[in-house]
Parts: C-alpha cells; sequence; structure tokens
C-alpha cells in the first residue's frame, strides 16, 4: 500500500492526498489509512455521499482543503456528470495534480468528462484496477510516464505478473491483442494469505479453477500495445440465446448516448433466450423519461453493439442502489430484475436504501401486472 500510494499518485512531501472511500472498505483499508500514513501523508477522511447537501459536495471538499490527488470511483463520477458542469466549475479546482479511480471499469464518456471537466485537462488519471485481495494496485498508469488511455487500467506495477487466459481451457494466451480471463502467474507483495479459518475455501476460490494461477474473477481484454481493459467479472456474464457478452459492454453503450448519466445492466431469465437483457437507467438531470426516449436507447444500443445486445427491458432508475463508498449492489438488482424480492439480504450498508423501494415499485413486473 505504501508503494503504490508513493509512485501512482506521485505523491511528495507536503500533498493533501484524498481517497473518498468508506474506511470500512479495502480502498478504505490500503489508501485512507495503511498506504498514507506509512508515507506521513496528509490524508482527508470523508463521512457522507458526493450529492449532500448538493452534487458539489466533493469539490468544495476539495477547494477547502486544497487536494492535490483526488481517488475516487466511477460510479460517484458518472453520477456526478449527471447533475451537470456548473457544480464542478463553481468551485476552485487548481490545487488538484493528480486523479484516479477505482472500484469498476470506468466508461470513456465518465473517463472524459472527468479529465476535462475537473481535471481542466492538466492532470493525469490513474484507473486502477486491483482487488480486496491483492492488497494493492496491480495493473495501473504512473503519472508522467505511461500514456492513458480513456478506459484501460494500461499495464502491470512493479512486479506484477498478470496473464490471460482461455476461459475454456485454461491455456495462457501469449497473443499481445487477446481477450479471456486475468490471472495473476506469480506471488506479490500485499496479497491475501488465507480466508481466516477456512484455508481450504481459500484455495478452492482462487487457486483451483485455473491450476498455478491466481483467479481474479474479472474479464479482460489485452490491445495490440499491451494495455489491459477489464472487461467487467465473470460472472456478469449474460448468455442470450448462446451469445455471451459482458454487462459492462452494454452498460458503456447505453452511457454514450448524450441523456444518459448512468446505466447498470444485469441478466433475467428469459422464456425464449434463457437470459434477457434488464437495464437500468438513470438519465440526465432536466431529461423527462419518456417511451420515446426508451425506443431511442435500445436502437441506439444496436448500433453501438448489435442486434443480440438491445436491452430487453430499459427501467428508469432515478437512483441506484449504492453503497456509501459509491459501489452499485448489483446483487439487489439482479433479484429485483428476478423479481426475487423477498430476498434482497443485507442493505443496511446502502447510503439510500429508499432508492431499493422505488426501483421494486418501477420495476417490469409491477409494470406487468
Amino acid at each position: 500500500a505504501a508503494m503504490t500510494h508513493k509512485y501512482v499518485f506521485d505523491y511528495h512531501d507536503g500533498d493533501v492526498f484524498w481517497c473518498t472511500a468508506d474506511v470500512g472498505w479495502v480502498t478504505g483499508h490500503s489508501y485512507i489509512v495503511y498506504g498514507p500514513l506509512a508515507n506521513g501523508a496528509t490524508t482527508v477522511m470523508f463521512e457522507g455521499v458526493p450529492s449532500y447537501p448538493d452534487a458539489g459536495r466533493f469539490w468544495a471538499v476539495c477547494e477547502k482543503h486544497k487536494v492535490n490527488q483526488f481517488y475516487t470511483a466511477p460510479t460517484a463520477l458518472r453520477s456526478l456528470m449527471g447533475q451537470g458542469n456548473e457544480w464542478v466549475e463553481k468551485y476552485d479546482l487548481s490545487s488538484l495534480k493528480l486523479l484516479g479511480t477505482v472500484g469498476e471499469p470506468i466508461n470513456p464518456e465518465a473517463w472524459n468528462w472527468y479529465n476535462e471537466v475537473v481535471g481542466r485537462g492538466t492532470c493525469p488519471i490513474v484507473d486502477t484496477w486491483w482487488q480486496t485481495e491483492t492488497g494493492g494496485h496491480l495493473l495501473t498508469p504512473l503519472p508522467g510516464a505511461i500514456p492513458t488511455k480513456p478506459g484501460s487500467a494500461t499495464v502491470p506495477f512493479f512486479g506484477v505478473q498478470p496473464v490471460i487466459l482461455d476461459p475454456a481451457t485454461g491455456e495462457e494466451l501469449t497473443e499481445t491483442a487477446t481477450e479471456g480471463v486475468l490471472c495473476i502467474k506469480d506471488s506479490w507483495p500485499g496479497q491475501m494469505r488465507t480466508v481466516w479459518g477456512d484455508h481450504e475455501r481459500f484455495q478452492e476460490t482462487y487457486f483451483q479453477q485455473y491450476k498455478g494461477y491466481y483467479f481474479s474473477g474479472d474479464g479482460c481484454r489485452r490491445d495490440a500495445d499491451g494495455y489491459y481493459w477489464i472487461t467487467g467479472r465473470v460472472d456478469d456474464v449474460i448468455n442470450v440465446s448462446g451469445h455471451r457478452m459482458g454487462t459492462a459492454e452494454v452498460e458503456s453503450a447505453l452511457v454514450a448516448h448524450a441523456q444518459v448519466a448512468e446505466a447498470a445492466v444485469v441478466g433475467y431469465p428469459h422464456d425464449l433466450k434463457g437470459q434477457g437483457i434488464y437495464a437500468y437507467v438513470t438519465l440526465m438531470n432536466d431529461v423527462e423519461p419518456t417511451d420515446a426516449l426508451r425506443k431511442e436507447l435500445e436502437k441506439w444500443v444496436r448500433t453501438e453493439i448489435g442486434p443480440i445486445a438491445k436491452p430487453d427491458f430499459i427501467q428508469w432508475a432515478p437512483g441506484l442502489p449504492k453503497t456509501r463508498s459509491g459501489k452499485i449492489m448489483r446483487r439487489i438488482l439482479r433479484k429485483i430484475a428476478e423479481n426475487d424480492t423477498g430476498s434482497l439480504g443485507d442493505i443496511s450498508t446502502l447510503a439510500e436504501p429508499a432508492v431499493v423501494e422505488e426501483l421494486i415499485r418501477n420495476s417490469l413486473y409491477q409494470k406487468t401486472a
């Protein structure tokens, strides 16, 4: 945590570093507590949500404390992007030197907004890929040293050996441009060593699926330049009429539309296709949800990806169920899409639990009841 904090965020003595995560999440552990404090950094701790009391909350804190490095989740950025640029532009963000993202792949539209509106085109963006189990960054650009591409976590950090495997055979795909499941070939500092009280589960979950490799559970594409692009969780793959596609791909297509602020896509049981595509869509401020817009978005996805990716149902979602650290709780969205709302599980970590009730009221099943 200390080394990645120092080099990935280009931390220097006297800088003010802010990771917006909840300290109960691993990002808070590694990049609010362990890394910054081991480096003697000034670290901002924040309790709250980015939209309260208004959509300028993050930027007000940056201005007040003259934050130099700012690290947050793409979900929070997409939500704030939908509120309009004026909330960013009213604050003095000249202290910012570097911007970071964490928690999920960032779509190019949100990356560009972050770069141009928040960073004024002058701040390098570090799109970091890592996991609770890894302890710190594994894939990340180094600011000023590695050219970035919107949406790519770029290349491995010092000493990390990522590989892409064929999900069917487990064979390592050695060509530069390829796609499969992301695994790690050798150990690295900070990795987890066991699951407390259940070492057998630890071995089965991370090391048995592909013998000799750490299995991340993420799909990944490597481009011709050797840059890595996380395509989403392997279990976030929908099988539509025998065609497999990542939910992140459909989400990115939806968010690319000018009137969409945020989107979350899950699969749900479909009588003919096996699985259908259920999309939750949050619109930009002042955009009215209409049937015409729903049809336009369906056509948009068909054009962007292909007919097989057209959502079977688009539900307007004024808000999505998110933890206080900004991560979307997709299991809740799956339950609603499957009409299994009696077993939603624990929702106590949600920033706004009332969002769930509204989503249930407006679900496909309520509309067709």
